[in-house]
C-alpha cells in the first residue's frame, strides 16, 4: 500500500514537473523561431591591417551569418591593406558565400587601400561613404621596395621638365626584376578576374595595381568601380534594395529595406591576435626572435634571450602566415610544455617556466580559435591549466629561494662552521708563538689543523677555513 502511494506521488511529481517544463520549452522554441524569422543584415568590421586574425574573423563571421539566416552581410572596411594570403582567404570566403556580401568603405575618412580594393572588387555590391577612397593596390614586400637606380634621363631632368601642359604624364615603368614582374602580373590577373566576375571597371583595376592609382568615392562611382555611395548603413540598405546580384549559379534580388542590423564585433581573442599579427608588430617580433637566438648562441646558458627569441619567432612566423594556424599553435603549446618541464631540471631562475607559460597560453588561443562545434576548448580550462602551471613555477621559485638561504651541507663549504675535537695538544709554531699546529677529529676523520697554540686534547673547536687538507680552527666558545 505504501509502495503504491509512493509510486502515485512520484508520478504526480513527474507530471507536475513536465507540465511546468514543457510550456517553457515550447515558449523558448517559439521565441527562438520568432527571432530566427526576423530578417537581418550582419555587419562585420575590418578595421586596420588585414592579417590572419582578420581573415579568420571574417570567414567565421560569414559562416555564422549563414547559420543565423542573415539575408545580407556587410563588410564595413577601413584598412590600409595587409597580407596577400589573408586577403585571398577572405575573397575565397566571399566568393563561396551563399549570402550576398556588400563591402562598404566607411565611415567618412576611411579607405580601402591595397588588399581592401581586392576585397571590394570581389563583393557582390561595392559601396562607399562620402569622403572615402580606394586603390593603391600594387603589391609590395614586407620590407618595402628598394630605391631604383637613377637613369641618365632622370639625373639631368629638372622639376619642370615633365612635359608640356596638357601632355599626358609618362607611363609607369615596368617592374625592374623578374620576381617583381611575376608578382605584379599575378595581382593584375587576379583583380581583372574579380572585375570581370562582378562587371566592374577592368581597366582601372589594372591601373590600380600597375600604377597604384587611387579614387575618391565620387570618382569611383563615375568610373563604375562601385555601385553605391551611402551616408550610413540604413542608407546603404535602402539604396541596394531591389538590386539583382549573382550568387553562385543563381541571380538573387535583394530585399534589404526592412532588414534589422546585427553587428558582429570581434571578440577579445581576435583583437589580441590582430595586435600580434599587425605587420609592424610582426616585423618587430621577427627581429626580437632573431636577435634573441643570436644572443643565446653567443652566451650559452643565458636562457632568457633564447626563450624570448623562440616565442617571438614562432609568433612572427604565424603572423606572416609562414606557419599555418594549426602548426603555429601546436608548436607554441609543445614549446610551452617543454619549457615548464625543463624548469624542473635547469637553473633558469624562472625564465623557462614563465616563458613556457606564456607560450602555452598563446598557443592554446591560436590552436583552438575555431567555431566548429566540438572542436573548441573552453577558456576556463586553458586558464585553469595555466594557473596550475603558474603555481608550480611559483612553488619551484619558493623552494629555490629557501635552499639558497640554507647553509651549505656538502663539500668544503659545508665544513665551515662545524665543530671538531682536538686529539693532541697544539704546539707553537715559529715565528708566531701564538699559532700552533695539531690534529683534530672531524666526523671520524683525522685532519691536520692550525689554530691557537693553547688548544689542548679533548677541547672542541670550530672550523673557520679549509685550505687543502688543513683545517683552520678556533676555540668553540661556550654559550
Amino acid at each position: 500500500m505504501k509502495a503504491a502511494s509512493l509510486r502515485a506521488l512520484l508520478m504526480i511529481a513527474i507530471g507536475m514537473a513536465l507540465s511546468g517544463v514543457m510550456p517553457m520549452a515550447f515558449g523558448a522554441s517559439s521565441s527562438a523561431n520568432a527571432v530566427a524569422t526576423v530578417p537581418q543584415a550582419t555587419v562585420l568590421e575590418i578595421n586596420g591591417a588585414i592579417g590572419p586574425a582578420t581573415s579568420r574573423y571574417v570567414v567565421h563571421g560569414l559562416e555564422s551569418a549563414q547559420k543565423a539566416g542573415s539575408k545580407l552581410v556587410i563588410l564595413e572596411v577601413d584598412t590600409p591593406g595587409g597580407l596577400d594570403t589573408s586577403m585571398r582567404d577572405i575573397i575565397r570566403a566571399i566568393l563561396a558565400s551563399p549570402v550576398p556580401v556588400v563591402t562598404y568603405v566607411a565611415p567618412s575618412g576611411a579607405r580601402a587601400a591595397s588588399a581592401g580594393t581586392y576585397i571590394l572588387y570581389a563583393s557582390h555590391v561595392a559601396a562607399m561613404a562620402p569622403a572615402t577612397n580606394l586603390g593603391a593596390a600594387t603589391p609590395v614586400s614586407i620590407g618595402g621596395e628598394p630605391t631604383p637606380a637613377p637613369t641618365p634621363d632622370r639625373e639631368h631632368k629638372k622639376p619642370g621638365d615633365d612635359g608640356a601642359p596638357g601632355e599626358p604624364p609618362p607611363k609607369d615603368e615596368p617592374p625592374s626584376t623578374a620576381m617583381e614582374r611575376k608578382v605584379v602580373n599575378d595581382a593584375v590577373a587576379y583583380i581583372r578576374g574579380l572585375a570581370e566576375l562582378r562587371g566592374r571597371n577592368v581597366e582601372w583595376a589594372e591601373q590600380a595595381v600597375r600604377g597604384a592609382a587611387s579614387l575618391s568615392a565620387a570618382a569611383a562611382l563615375r568610373q563604375k568601380v562601385i555601385e553605391v555611395i551611402a551616408r550610413d548603413v540604413p542608407d546603404l540598405l535602402t539604396q541596394v534594395d531591389g538590386r539583382e546580384v549573382r550568387v553562385g549559379e543563381k541571380t538573387v534580388k535583394l530585399a534589404t529595406r526592412a532588414l534589422t542590423v546585427e553587428r558582429m564585433k570581434p571578440d577579445w581573442r581576435t583583437q589580441l591576435l590582430a595586435v600580434i599579427t599587425n605587420p609592424t608588430v610582426a616585423y618587430g617580433l621577427m627581429l626580437i626572435g632573431i636577435y634573441g637566438l643570436l644572443l643565446e648562441g653567443y652566451n650559452p646558458g643565458a636562457m632568457l634571450p633564447g626563450v624570448v627569441g623562440t616565442i617571438c619567432l614562432l609568433l612572427a612566423l604565424f603572423a606572416f602566415q609562414i606557419l599555418s594556424v594549426n602548426y603555429a599553435g601546436l608548436a607554441l603549446v609543445a614549446l610551452g610544455i617543454g619549457m615548464i618541464v625543463a624548469e624542473f631540471f635547469l637553473p633558469s631562475f624562472g625564465s623557462l617556466g614563465l616563458g613556457g607559460l606564456i607560450a602555452f597560453v598563446v598557443g592554446s588561443l591560436i590552436l583552438f580559435d575555431t567555431d566548429i562545434p566540438g572542436m573548441n576548448i573552453a577558456l576556463p580550462l586553458i586558464g585553469a591549466v595555466a594557473t596550475v602551471g603558474g603555481l608550480v613555477i611559483v612553488g619551484i621559485a619558493y623552494v629555490a629561494a629557501g635552499s639558497m638561504r640554507r647553509p651549505v651541507v656538502t663539500g668544503v663549504q659545508g665544513m665551515i662552521g662545524d665543530s671538531a675535537e682536538v686529539v693532541e695538544d697544539f704546539t707553537a709554531h715559529a715565528p708566531d708563538a701564538r699559532e700552533g699546529r695539531g690534529r683534530v677529529r672531524y666526523r671520524g676523520e683525522l685532519w691536520n689543523a692550525r689554530g691557537n697554540s693553547e688548544l689542548r686534547a679533548g677541547q672542541m673547536t670550530r672550523i673557520v677555513r679549509v685550505e687543502g687538507l688543513t683545517l683552520w680552527v678556533e676555540p668553540l666558545r661556550k654559550p
